[in-house]
């Protein structure tokens, strides 16, 4: 039975060891090899992405070359930057491959705009990551050439850059979004979370911030009244104790449920967590009942589609 679906592509899922843009837009097409599944299945669509690695190497590189008559452009602009080169190469790909497979849906990107808080407590206490890894040394001499950058360590893996993230309250597009997906096209939207704005009258003024893109890919999909929310990430499914011995893989799974585990810190903060608590609030807002969330991989998509793998979370389990 075909279905309205939004699937969240990670920007990892993006950005290969080689960042050049011959090497992302071979990513993306293999990628999109894997999206055609849904719509070769009848459902109607809406695809949104990350770009973390994107915009930080973006916001680096600007630093890098940054002089007074030529300076660096403010986060938003940067967002706003790879909403547009990321968009491009997936609507390239994504339309190559519905012309392969003789099917007459068109892909566009559409530049979004995030409604945020202007007091959202993230822009005194920035947060999310953004850019590559760093030893400790290279960290100390970004810090002294860019001493407004702010360096954390994260997860063991090195250190990165951490930006505001302020919590998506309106996607300013999203009637447009849902009439380019209610044609049967699809559009590609919120791309690195969107563009981050905060309402002065009559005007939305951008804000220096990267919104998480599974918060506002939920807002979305809320709003335009899908069917499901497809998170996809690194692993086939959510793991209770990942990567512990006694690790457990989580499969069809109630909301009330998960949302204990959520309570018991089992998911990792900066990776797990934001995905798990998207699903939830998606599950818990959605008008229609029988809504699901689904967690998994983008290799993990047949089977999904043919046996319903990958972690799955509705209101009730049959």
């Amino acid at each position: 039975m075909s279905a309205k679906i939004l699937v969240a592509l990670g920007g990892n899922a993006i950005l290969t060891k080689d960042a050049s843009d011959v090497a992302q837009k071979e990513a993306l097409r293999k990628t999109c090899k894997q999206l055609i599944k849904f719509v070769k299945k009848g459902n109607k669509l809406v695809i949104t992405h990350g770009n973390g690695p994107q915009v930080g190497n973006l916001l680096l590189q600007q630093a890098t070359g940054s002089t007074k008559d030529n300076p660096s452009m403010p986060i938003d602009t940067a967002v706003a930057m790879t909403e547009g080169s990321i968009g491009y190469w997936l609507q390239n790909a994504l339309d190559e491959q519905l012309e392969c497979n003789n099917l007459k849906q068109s892909a566009a990107a559409v530049i979004t705009q995030v409604i945020v808080n202007p007091n959202d407590p993230s822009f005194k206490n920035p947060s999310k990551p953004i850019g590559p890894f760093y030893s400790h040394q290279e960290a100390k001499q970004i810090k002294e050439k860019n001493s407004e950058f702010k360096l954390v360590e994260d997860s063991g893996r090195g250190y990165r850059r951490v930006v505001p993230s302020p919590q998506p309250l309106v996607i300013k597009e999203s009637k447009i979004i849902k009439a380019i997906m209610e044609s049967g096209n699809i559009p590609i939207a919120v791309g690195g979370g969107g563009t981050p704005v905060v309402e002065s009258g009559d005007r939305l003024i951008g804000k220096e911030a990267v919104i998480d893109k599974d918060f506002s890919s939920e807002k979305l999909a809320e709003l335009i009244n899908v069917d499901k929310l497809i998170i996809l990430t690194a692993v086939d499914n959510v793991y209770l104790n990942f990567n512990m011995p006694n690790q457990k893989k989580l499969e069809k799974v109630e909301v009330s449920e998960i949302k204990k585990y959520i309570e018991q810190g089992e998911f990792a903060a900066g990776s797990m967590l934001p995905k798990v608590q998207s699903a939830v609030r998606f599950v818990e807002n959605s008008k229609k009942p029988n809504a699901e969330a689904v967690i998994t991989s983008l290799n993990n998509i047949e089977d999904y589609l043919t046996k319903g793998a990958g972690t799955i979370i509705k209101k009730s389990i049959d």
